[in-house]
């Protein structure tokens, strides 16, 4: 048997068990129009509950969350790798930026209050409805002084100076006011008690809401507080408990604040006791100051305006 007649019977044999699979033709189709579609918002047929809810979660959170990024992004490792120096001139400078944006968007979200409050305040009682006062700022003078004056000129103006110091810039402080009108006129200053009568009805709850201190958003506005650091006190209790409380004066080496460690632990001063408490707090805030300690006393001071612990 050759060759030709094997390769037959080869052929042979594999047909034989072949199977034959159907061909089949598949259509794929063709797009003749496509439509675009846009998914947008309809805010005209929402609820203001929910047109709120809109604005905070699509743009609030967003914004916020844009600076927050940005200042650990940009301030974090300078914070890490410069001098002390350089750190608390960064700190400086961030701090100052979230200043303005936080008072910014504090004096937005509390428009309601500016339009209503000043209505109840002129119901509850005769007078008008902010009251200023002065207050004690930072301390900028150097540390650093000229060992003698070389005028006599200079000499009684530095004894002038002196004679009359604060220990820090003075300035004025905005609040609604929470008590009748001249409540210091016939007593001069004195501290505000747990039950003092010179407090409206209305101050009452102004003082445990903190919504008082809602106006000195424009102090942080114009630089003279921040939002978080010491309560600005007034010069004539600076400069007595100067004399009484150590390291009192050391606290003015920052802005005084719209909230603080000391407003958020305890409330307002009304003793020697308290006072010494609130400084140690202040002092330790101080020593350890930093943006994210900054943000944690806000989050806490926020804890304080809806449940009013720390606030008495």
């Amino acid at each position: 048997m050759n060759n030709n007649q094997n390769q037959n019977i080869n052929i042979r044999s594999q047909s034989e068990h072949a199977v034959n699979i159907p061909q089949q033709r598949y259509n794929y189709g063709s797009a003749a129009t496509v439509e675009s579609v846009q998914d947008t918002a309809v805010v005209g047929g929402l609820t203001f509950s929910e047109q709120l809810h809109f604005f905070f979660s699509e743009y609030f959170k967003g914004f916020l969350f844009v600076i927050l990024t940005s200042v650990f992004i940009f301030a974090v490792p300078k914070l890490m790798t410069e001098s002390r120096t350089r750190r608390l001139a960064m700190y400086d400078f961030t701090k100052r930026s979230m200043d303005i944006l936080v008072a910014i968007i504090g004096m937005i979200l509390t428009l309601p209050v500016w339009i209503i409050l000043p209505i109840l305040i002129k119901l509850d009682s005769p007078g008008p409805v902010f009251y200023s006062q002065v207050r004690v700022g930072k301390n900028s003078r150097k540390r650093v002084r000229r060992v003698y004056q070389q005028t006599d000129i200079d000499e009684n103006r530095t004894r002038d100076r002196r004679r009359e110091n604060f220990f820090g810039k003075t300035f004025k402080v905005i609040k609604f006011r929470t008590m009748v009108n001249n409540a210091e006129k016939n007593s001069g200053p004195v501290w505000a008690s747990k039950n003092d009568t010179r407090i409206t009805k209305l101050g009452t709850f102004l003082r445990n809401s903190r919504l008082d201190e809602i106006p000195q958003f424009i102090n942080i506005l114009k630089g003279e507080m921040s939002i978080v650091g010491p309560r600005p006190e007034r010069p004539k209790f600076v400069q007595e408990l100067d004399q009484k409380v150590d390291g009192y004066a050391k606290r003015l080496e920052v802005k005084p604040g719209l909230t603080g460690l000391a407003q958020i632990t305890s409330g307002y001063d009304d003793s020697i006791s308290s006072v010494v408490t609130k400084v140690e707090h202040d002092l330790h805030y101080i020593e350890n100051r930093s943006i994210w300690f900054d943000i944690k006393i806000m989050f806490k001071t926020i804890k304080v305006v809806c449940t009013g612990h720390g606030a008495h």
